[in-house]
C-alpha cells in the first residue's frame, strides 16, 4: 500500500521528546488511538507492529498530520505546566467493555492534581468490588498520559503499578501538584 493511501486510511504516527522520556503518538481519523511510552526505535516499532495488526493499516510518519497537531501541541502543553487535561477526539477502538468504561470514567471524572483508588474507580463504574479488574484496566490503557491512569493509586495511600514504570508515574503526579519534585 503506498504511503499517500495509508495516510488516507488516517492511520498516522510520531514520536516526541517530553520530560518523561519519548513518547510515541499514533491516530485515526476519529482521534488519538495510541500512546507508548519510552518509544526507543525498537519499542517504536514493536509498538507500530501492533497497532497494524490491530487495525488492519500501517500507520504512516506523519508528524505534520492534521490527526497529530493538535495532539502534540495539548501533550507540549502538558509537560510545560501550561495544561492539566485533554481536549483531544480519542478512538477508542484498540479497548472494550468493562476497560472501556473504567478509562473513559477516568478520563472524564478525574480531574489534573487530584488521584482516585483502585477500588473508588471500580465503584463509579458500578462494579464494586472489582480493584482488581480496574488495575487490569489500567495495564491496558492504550492512552496513558491523555488517559490518565497515572492519576490511579491504592486506596492506603501506595503508588500501585504503573506500565511507564513507578518513576514515570512518580514525575507525572510531580508535574500535576500531587507529589513533590525528587530532591535527587
Amino acid at each position: 500500500m503506498e504511503v499517500e493511501e495509508q495516510y488516507e486510511q488516517g492511520a498516522v504516527w510520531t514520536v516526541m521528546a517530553t520530560g518523561i522520556g519519548p513518547l510515541l503518538l499514533a491516530a485515526t481519523r476519529k482521534g488519538l488511538v495510541n500512546v507508548v511510552f519510552h518509544a526507543t526505535d525498537a519499542v517504536r516499532d514493536r509498538a507500530l507492529d501492533r497497532l497494524a495488526s490491530r487495525l488492519g493499516v500501517r500507520p504512516v510518519e506523519a508528524p505534520g498530520s492534521p490527526l497529530l497537531t493538535e495532539a502534540v501541541a495539548q501533550v507540549e502543553a502538558y509537560f510545560a505546566g501550561r495544561r492539566g487535561d485533554f481536549d483531544l477526539p480519542l478512538d477508542w477502538s484498540l479497548i472494550s467493555g468493562f476497560n472501556r468504561r473504567v478509562l473513559r470514567e477516568l478520563a472524564s471524572g478525574v480531574p489534573c492534581g487530584s488521584v482516585v483508588g483502585y477500588g473508588d474507580l471500580a465503584h463509579r463504574v458500578g462494579q464494586p468490588g472489582a480493584a482488581q479488574a480496574v488495575g487490569a484496566a489500567m495495564g491496558a490503557n492504550p492512552l496513558p498520559v491523555v488517559v490518565p491512569c497515572h492519576r490511579v493509586v491504592e486506596s492506603g495511600g501506595g503508588m500501585g503499578g504503573f506500565g511507564g514504570g513507578l518513576e514515570t508515574k512518580r514525575k507525572l503526579l510531580a508535574l500535576e501538584g500531587v507529589l513533590p519534585e525528587p530532591l535527587f
